[in-house]
């Protein structure tokens, strides 16, 4: 008889909430983490947004974890050659309940997620890198690990929450491997900064914290940039798309440095020091990139299964990693309960999905992804508005004139009208 009821792959936020929700459910759950300690492999610096999934399974989860700043402010810039447009959101509601999230640092907030796992029952092995599924008839029976002394470690159920890259959810056939339109490249930099002089600059106070959005700041290529603000340091990066990087040959650190150095980024940054450098892969393809979810004895969760999105306004994947693997864990407490780890009864998983809000907004942004593949939408349009508002506050002693004329103004020459139609209706049928 098998040690364990299921094993999970990966100890990030959708591995370690699989556990944990099998844990709870009184199963018997194996946690493997490659890293050291879970979050040892992660450098990011993020937000996490407001989801049920922790708080049913830690009560006081919002108290009790070591979040960084919770999220008053939510900027978005648009940056041209020479100046930048920004919409602000601020609410006064953050803070007095989950609103819009909290950032958090993820070596930090793993270790600790982990450790509450662990205290639930979860059996947690670190240092522990799984080379490959166990198969047998058919079906997946275990995983081959190194340094253990038969390589084998088998159980009734497998989850992988492996990360975007996941070999296992490859060999189990789920799919042949993301294409690299489907895939973005998180570059981002650590700056660490004296939390007084943080909050002076960028108008906090208490664990008040914002985060900062960029579009047209990446050279032409696909993609944004952001700032999140941690307690004391700043995370700063760019996420491009893959094919986009490959096309232009551009190196996506020349990339960082030159967001770092850029107007509305560099005096946030003086002074600061340079803590650290870290890269990700991150699944970008939203709903057309979804692999199946479940196979005989295998489940996948988090960005493993493709689920996480953005849609140019926000990027969501740890509060779906979070869920996934919640419902995951559902399903194969049920099925191993059952006796019965057959693809058809591990298929209750995707319908625990479907019915969710990870499936629903990913079905919601569907079309915002391939939308967000137009080239414009990186270089032309950040110029074209650029050019608007500068023409609307340009102030040169001449009569003023009606924005729509400005406008016609700033487009002549730069885009057809045929090629503004075209995108306004795709723009109207990805958001509206």
């Amino acid at each position: 008889m098998p040690e364990f009821d299921a094993i999970v792959v990966g100890a990030g936020p959708a591995g370690t909430t699989a556990a944990f929700a099998m844990a709870r459910a009184g199963a018997r759950a194996l946690l493997l983490e490659r890293g050291e300690w879970p979050g040892a492999k992660n450098m990011f610096g993020g937000m996490l947004v407001a989801c049920e999934t922790p708080e049913r399974l830690l009560p006081g989860f919002w108290d009790d974890a070591p979040w960084e700043r919770y999220v008053t402010r939510r900027v978005l810039t648009v940056v041209g050659p020479e100046s930048s447009t920004s919409l602000k959101h601020e609410s006064q509601r953050a803070g007095k309940e989950p609103y819009a999230g909290y950032t958090l640092y993820r070596p930090v907030f793993d270790r600790w997620y982990a450790e509450r796992a662990r205290d639930a029952g979860v059996t947690l092995l670190c240092d522990c890198m799984v080379e490959g599924l166990v198969v047998r008839d058919g079906q997946v029976r275990g995983v081959r690990v190194s340094g253990r002394a038969d390589g084998v470690i088998e159980a009734p159920v497998v989850i992988a929450a492996d990360g975007v890259v996941s070999l296992l959810a490859k060999e189990a056939g789920l799919h042949d491997g993301f294409k690299p339109g489907d895939l973005a490249l998180g570059v981002r930099a650590l700056f660490q900064l004296d939390e007084g002089e943080l909050d002076r600059r960028l108008g906090l106070r208490g664990r008040e914290g914002a985060t900062y959005e960029f579009l047209g700041c990446t050279e032409g290529v696909r993609g944004g940039a952001f700032v999140y603000t941690q307690l004391d340091s700043l995370s700063v990066g760019v996420v491009v798309h893959l094919d986009a990087l490959t096309e232009r040959r551009i190196a996506p650190y020349d990339l960082l440095e030159s967001f770092v150095g850029s107007a509305p980024v560099a005096p946030l940054l003086q002074g600061a020091r340079l803590a650290e450098y870290s890269a990700h892969l991150l699944p970008e393809g939203g709903a057309s990139m979804l692999p199946r979810r479940s196979a005989a004895g295998f489940l996948v969760a988090g960005d493993a299964g493709a689920l996480c999105y953005t849609n140019g306004l926000t990027f969501e994947g740890m509060n779906l990693a979070m869920a996934s693997g919640e419902m995951a864990a559902k399903a194969a407490v049920e099925a191993v309960g059952a006796g019965d780890v057959s693809a058809e009864l591990l298929s209750a998983y995707d319908a625990l999905l479907d019915d969710s809000f990870v499936m629903k907004d990913l079905k919601t942004w569907k079309r915002a992804g391939a939308f967000l593949k137009r080239d414009q939408m990186f270089a032309l349009y950040p110029q074209l508005i650029e050019g608007l508002m500068e023409s609307i506050y340009r102030s040169d002693g001449r009569p003023k004139q009606r924005i729509a004329r400005l406008g016609l103004g700033v487009v002549r020459g730069r885009a057809s009208w045929r090629q503004l139609l075209k995108d306004g209706i795709a723009a109207g049928r990805s958001y509206l």
